[in-house]
């Protein structure tokens, strides 16, 4: 299972990148709408890796790990992004 954790750590790193672009590039009142993209991105590249591994054990679980982070990540950006 160690080298699932790369699917993971790659749409973690997907949020990260689409949450610190929307903070800049992105105006307040359009912010939440490219947050909700980058979800939405998120997901589907998280379909696709874990589609692409091959691999049926644990499919359900990586699928949630990475989807779970990504909005955990997702959420922190907006609080943020709202304060500023």
């Amino acid at each position: 299972m160690n080298w699932h954790w790369k699917t993971i750590a790659t749409v973690w790193i997907l949020a990260i990148v689409g949450a610190v672009l929307t903070a800049i590039l992105a105006t307040a009142a359009s912010a939440i709408g490219w947050i909700g993209l980058t979800l939405a991105v998120c997901t589907l590249v998280t379909l696709g890796l874990q589609i692409a591994t091959g691999s049926k054990e644990g499919y359900v679980k990586r699928v949630t790990m990475s989807v779970t982070g990504a909005l955990v990540i997702l959420v922190v950006a907006t609080v943020i992004v709202a304060l500023v």
